[in-house]
């Protein structure tokens, strides 16, 4: 995998606050600008309709450097920042969230290797990412403990230096394309977080399920029946795998918000040359100012998600607390996009309800980002513990 950019000499703005890309990260967003038209774009449709996971994508995505963009450069990945694979993701949100959803899922498996593996750990599993154009899964939700997480029934038993682990998780995105998880289970010690590669005997794939939207991302269940794992293989210590987990989130939920800006930005952008093109009673749709306000209103939306998104992903940067403006950037920016995406169906009339124009996917598409990796409602439960905690 070849680096995007090279970070050296990175010019910082003196003034503090900065709104404009430095070289290194407008280079990074032509990069992924260019690799969402020329090679996602012409394909989205396709996948969509056959529900193929996009392999060859994500190969060439890859080989340009714009896959596992957060791995440290020891283990051979770009060592890009929060907000430089932020950028990143916006782009190729833009193409197709289900392919840019493809890659995204590395980036929430290794989480938990980045905060809490050991650097051998880090070394084999970050390590393959890449070595290779491989894939990783996040295996946590299961089928009766989706929002509530501390709810799983997953149980692993220690035996030996060996754990034993027996349970299903569901909604799993890469299940089936993964060389290896990251799994949360239960212990007499409490929740245990571990890495486990996907050909382990006793690891049995469900089938692809065939969603809404995004249907090119591979997400099914697994089920583990006695599958042993080496206690080389525990993330942390057994009882700090619930915390590992949501840790992990604070590092991929800005760039998840990313992407619905992305899905959000190729609505809006749709909409408006659609509404300039479509004249009805003798002249442009966008001359009415039903028409014109409903654009205002996602360009203006879009906008502050996006500043929601690098604010969260600078604190990230930074070392800062970043698990509430993570969550608001999340609610935010979902919510904007399944309204950006509805509202841009809407100003493309019958056209927008016929699988010949692009807004009807971005309006499937859309649906998931207020439901995976945390939906809005907790999200908001988030940010009100957070702000019912400070002193006013």
């Amino acid at each position: 995998m070849k680096r995007a950019v090279s970070l050296v000499g990175r010019r910082m703005c003196s003034s503090g606050i900065c709104f404009d890309l430095n070289e290194d990260q407008q280079m990074l967003q032509d990069l992924a600008r260019k690799f969402a038209t020329d090679v996602m774009i012409p394909k989205a449709a396709e996948h969509d309709k056959s529900g193929e996971y996009p392999h060859d994508i994500f190969k060439q995505a890859w080989e340009a450097g714009l896959a596992n963009t957060h791995i440290p450069a020891e283990y051979g990945g770009n060592g890009l920042s929060n907000l430089d694979s932020a950028i990143i993701t916006e782009e190729l949100a833009y193409g197709c969230t289900g392919m840019a959803t493809a890659l995204e899922a590395n980036g929430l498996a290794s989480a938990p290797v980045l905060v809490a593996g050991t650097d051998a750990q880090k070394k084999e599993y970050l390590g393959r990412l890449t070595a290779e154009p491989l894939k990783a899964a996040y295996c946590v939700t299961e089928s009766a403990a989706g929002s509530d997480v501390a709810g799983i029934k997953t149980k692993a038993v220690k035996k030996g230096d060996e754990w034993v682990v027996n349970g299903s998780k569901m909604w799993i995105t890469n299940g089936g394309v993964a060389d290896w998880f990251f799994l949360l289970a239960k212990s007499e010690e409490g929740f245990i977080g571990f890495v486990v590669d996907a050909k382990t005997p006793g690891i049995k794939l469900g089938r692809k399920e065939i969603n809404m939207g995004q249907r090119c991302s591979d997400t099914r269940g697994i089920t583990f029946d006695d599958v042993v794992i080496p206690n080389a293989n525990v993330l942390g210590a057994p009882g700090q795998g619930f915390k590992i987990a949501m840790k992990a989130f604070d590092k991929t939920r800005p760039p998840v918000a990313m992407g619905a800006v992305g899905l959000a930005r190729r609505a809006y952008e749709e909409a408006a040359k659609y509404s300039k093109e479509r004249h009805a009673f003798g002249k442009p749709i966008c001359d009415n100012q039903a028409v014109a306000f409903m654009l205002a209103d996602m360009l203006m939306g879009i906008e502050a998600g996006r500043l929601l998104v690098y604010q969260a992903a600078a604190a990230a940067d930074a070392g800062k607390p970043v698990t509430h403006l993570a969550s608001m950037a999340k609610a935010f920016c979902a919510d904007h996009a399944n309204k950006c995406a509805a509202d841009a169906v809407q100003i493309f009339g019958g056209n927008g309800f016929n699988t010949e124009y692009p807004v009807e996917k971005l309006m499937r598409d859309a649906k998931i980002y207020q439901i995976y990796e945390g939906t809005s409602q907790i999200q908001r439960v988030i940010v009100s513990r957070w702000l019912l905690s400070q002193e006013y």
